[in-house]
């Protein structure tokens, strides 16, 4: 069992990625799917309901405290690839666009310290750090 699932989710009101409380936003990373898709029922809900769906978002904003957007606490490369259209995450080939060029710069980072270390310079300054 990876850790994702082991932690609870709570439902929570994301402003950073919210238009107007983050409610919606919320929901859909509660339930792992778009924000556009979220934002959408919301929008036709409130067309063909009178003023009920008003009154649930406006209390959800009330009620749902807002999420902490802590760069400490998430991983710096998590990537959650989607598998259908309206789950949330990137695209398959985006994600293997980014894998690559970081595999890439990774090859080239490595690239260079194998030419130092078997270069000349590598030598003459492994001698003077032992003076």
């Amino acid at each position: 069992m990876n850790q994702d699932n082991c932690q609870r989710r709570t439902l929570m009101r994301d402003k950073a990625k919210g238009k107007i409380a983050g409610v919606c936003a919320g929901i859909a990373e509660y339930f792992n799917i778009e924000v556009w898709l979220v934002r959408i029922i919301a929008v036709t809900a409130l067309i063909f309901s009178s003023s009920f769906v008003a009154v649930i978002y406006i209390a959800m904003w009330f009620i749902l405290d807002e999420k902490k957007s802590n760069p400490a606490d998430q991983p710096s490369h998590h990537l959650g690839v989607k598998t259908k259209v309206w789950q949330a995450g990137e695209p398959p080939q985006r994600a293997f666009r980014e894998i690559n060029q970081e595999f890439n710069e990774l090859e080239q980072s490595l690239q260079r310290i194998e030419r130092y270390i078997t270069s000349n310079a590598y030598k003459i300054d492994r001698e003077l750090d032992r003076l």
